[in-house]
Parts: structure tokens; C-alpha cells; sequence
């Protein structure tokens, strides 16, 4: 076994990443995972920290906050209502009015151009919109 792995507990009782079990531990790492990923050239060790948070992260998270499978329609709903957007208001991103209607009633699906313009738009990856129908 490596030495530096000889005493794993003793690393933690030290201040080592763990797994995180509560809300304000979530918030610790996030914040040390947002100092991290800001500098614009982290060493090689801190490129390992920022895959090691990511993941604890991740996991705390999945656990804690599981997010449901959601068709497209639900997302763009979603997210309109969190924005306080209507439908009119993402009609350029659409095409048009009608389209956005079609859409949200599930009369038409939404297309590359319009997965594009909406993740853009409101900040999120493009898989969004490509959850369950």
C-alpha cells in the first residue's frame, strides 16, 4: 500500500476531502470548487482537487436533491415560470408565437435551432431538453 495512503482515516480526522452530510459542508466545498476552477491556471494537483470536489459534489447532491426525469415541454415550462418569461417572450427564440404554442401543447417538437436558442438563453446544457417525452 502506498504511504500515502497508509492511514486514510487519519487524513480525514486531518481536514482531507470527505463525503459531504450536510447542506453547510455542501456549501464549504462548493465554494472551494468555485476558488479553484477561477484560477486561471491551476497546477496539476489542483486539477485533481477540482475532479475530487466535482464528484463529492455531484453525489451529495444526486442524493439529496434528486432531479426527476422531465419530457422538454416540462423543462421550457419550467424554466419560463422560474424566469416569470410567457410564451411571447421566447418567440424569437422559436420563430414565432404559434410555434412556441405548438410546442408547450406538444403538437411539435422542438428542433436543433430552437435547442440552441433556449439553452442559450436560459443558461443551461442543451441535454435538458432532450430528457423524457
Amino acid at each position: 500500500m502506498s504511504t500515502v495512503l497508509a492511514n486514510p482515516a487519519e487524513m480525514i480526522r486531518q481536514g482531507a476531502p470527505h463525503l459531504i452530510h450536510s447542506d453547510e459542508e455542501l456549501a464549504e466545498y462548493t465554494e472551494a470548487l468555485f476558488d479553484l476552477t477561477a484560477k486561471a491556471a491551476p497546477s496539476p494537483e489542483e486539477e485533481e482537487a477540482i475532479e475530487l470536489l466535482t464528484l463529492l459534489i455531484e453525489r451529495y447532491e444526486m442524493e439529496r436533491y434528486p432531479v426527476p426525469d422531465a419530457g422538454p415541454i416540462d423543462v421550457l415550462r419550467f424554466l419560463l415560470d422560474q424566469n416569470g418569461l410567457s410564451q411571447r417572450d421566447i418567440a424569437e427564440d422559436l420563430g414565432s408565437e404559434s410555434t412556441v404554442s405548438l410546442v408547450l401543447s406538444g403538437k411539435r417538437l422542438l428542433n436543433r435551432d430552437h435547442i440552441m436558442r433556449l439553452s442559450q438563453r436560459f443558461h443551461v446544457s442543451p441535454a435538458v431538453f432532450f430528457g423524457t417525452t
